[in-house]
Order: structure tokens, then C-alpha cells, then sequence
């Protein structure tokens, strides 16, 4: 049987003549149904006339729409937030991420220290100032500690819960992230 089918790409109908049995035949008619359908799902309007009117004199009429359900207003929680604003002190520990070859402290060591800078920072001594006496980030120094707004995806995991979970003012506990122990301040 010789077969003459219309076939349509990206640049324009096409023609194609082979020989083909009556098996290949009714696949061949069905695969075009099959893709038409879904030419017709991607691209409105770009299916055969025929089978749009087809399709659309078939269809039985679609059910009404669901009423959306409007979404829940988030509750005000910092999670929803983009940024935030802290500080931080970060005691840094030899063989830390990034710690500076001047840097000889233990991980023990470290840890104490930043014990004795959280009891400070909890009795109200200025954040800024202890920041720029014990901070190992290079930036602290000019910005007593000051990291800006930030969102959570920005920093470390630890570092971004803790931080996200402070209220503005408040000061965490220890956390330690690969870079030592911070103390954090959230400032915003």
C-alpha cells in the first residue's frame, strides 16, 4: 500500500511517501492522533483545524472550575522574611575552615573563649566592642562585627538557624560552624 502523510515540524508541513503495510498504517495514524493531542496541549491552536473541531465538538463540556481556596496569610515569623540583619563574633580554632595560620588556639580552647565572650555580651557589655577584641573574621575589626542583611540560604546552616531564630536584640548561645564558635546578634 503506498501511504501519502502529511507530517508537521518546526519549519512547515511536510510530505512523506513510503510503502507501508496496514499494520504500520493504522500505528502511523494513531501515533499522528496521539501527537496532534498533544501538539494541541502544548501549542493552542497549532493542531489540524479538523481535529481542533473534532476535539472540540467530542468534549463533553468540562466540569465548573474548583472555587481556589485563598492561601493561608503566613504567620509573622521570620521565615517568611527574605533578610535579616546581625553581628557576629567568631572565635576561630587552628585547623578551622579558613582560620588563619596565625591562629595556634585548640578547638577546647576556642570554645572557652567564646564561653567568656557570650557571658560578656549577655551582661550587656557593646557587642561592637567585643567584636573587635576577639573576633577572628578579618572584617570585624572595621565593622565590629557588623555582617549586614543577609538571607538564610547565604550562610552556613548553623549559623542561619540560629541566627533566624533570634528575636532583633537578642543574642544566641555558642554555635559552632566549620569556620569555630560564633556569637551572634541580630540586629534586624
Amino acid at each position: 500500500m503506498l501511504t501519502t502523510v502529511a507530517l508537521e515540524s518546526g519549519r512547515g508541513p511536510q510530505l512523506a511517501i513510503r510503502r507501508m503495510s496496514a499494520r504500520d498504517s493504522a500505528c502511523f495514524g494513531f501515533l499522528s492522533l496521539v501527537l496532534s493531542a498533544c501538539t494541541c496541549l502544548t501549542e493552542p491552536g497549532s493542531g489540524p483545524p479538523a481535529l481542533q473541531e473534532q476535539e472540540q465538538a467530542a468534549a463533553p463540556a468540562p466540569p465548573p472550575a474548583p472555587t481556589p481556596t485563598p492561601p493561608a496569610a503566613p504567620a509573622p515569623s521570620d521565615a517568611a522574611n527574605d533578610q535579616i540583619g546581625a553581628s557576629h563574633i567568631l572565635i576561630a580554632y587552628k585547623g578551622a575552615l579558613r582560620a588563619p595560620p596565625t591562629i595556634t588556639r585548640s578547638k577546647e580552647e576556642a570554645q572557652k573563649l567564646a564561653s567568656s565572650v557570650l557571658a560578656q555580651a549577655k551582661a550587656g557589655a557593646k557587642f561592637g566592642d567585643l567584636a573587635v577584641k576577639y573576633s577572628d573574621d578579618p572584617s570585624a575589626k572595621q565593622g565590629q562585627g557588623s555582617l549586614g542583611k543577609f538571607g538564610r540560604t547565604q550562610m552556613v546552616k548553623p549559623f542561619a538557624d540560629a541566627a533566624f531564630a533570634l528575636k532583633p536584640g537578642e543574642v544566641s548561645g555558642i554555635v559552632e560552624t566549620p569556620f569555630g564558635f560564633h556569637v551572634i546578634k541580630r540586629t534586624e
